[in-house]
């Protein structure tokens, strides 16, 4: 029970979150000195979420409906899945995002 009354406390205070958000100006062009595409810039949080779910091939809207700390720990995982697969540590990650 008391579950259920977390995630709809967080739910709600999510959904304001989303709000308030939408008026804050973040940085675009450049984030922990990674460069962001152009492509990539411009899109709203929303469209954001949609780029992973079919970058990723997740049906619509899933992304967008994880909490927060479930879309992070999700984006680690992939991270970690393709370091995997391409033999890439942390380092090899670096380079690549210079």
């Amino acid at each position: 029970m008391i579950q259920w009354v977390l995630k709809k406390l967080l739910y709600v205070i999510g959904v304001m979150y989303v709000i308030i958000d939408t008026f804050v100006k973040y940085p675009t062009d450049e984030i922990v000195g990674i460069k962001i595409d152009d492509s990539l810039q411009n899109l709203s949080r929303r469209q954001l979420c949609r780029q992973m779910e079919i970058t990723y091939g997740l049906d619509e809207d899933v992304f967008w409906n994880l909490p927060s700390t479930s879309k992070i720990r999700l984006g680690c995982q992939i991270t970690r899945n393709m370091q995997k697969k391409t033999n890439m540590n942390s380092n090899d990650m670096k380079e690549l995002n210079k």
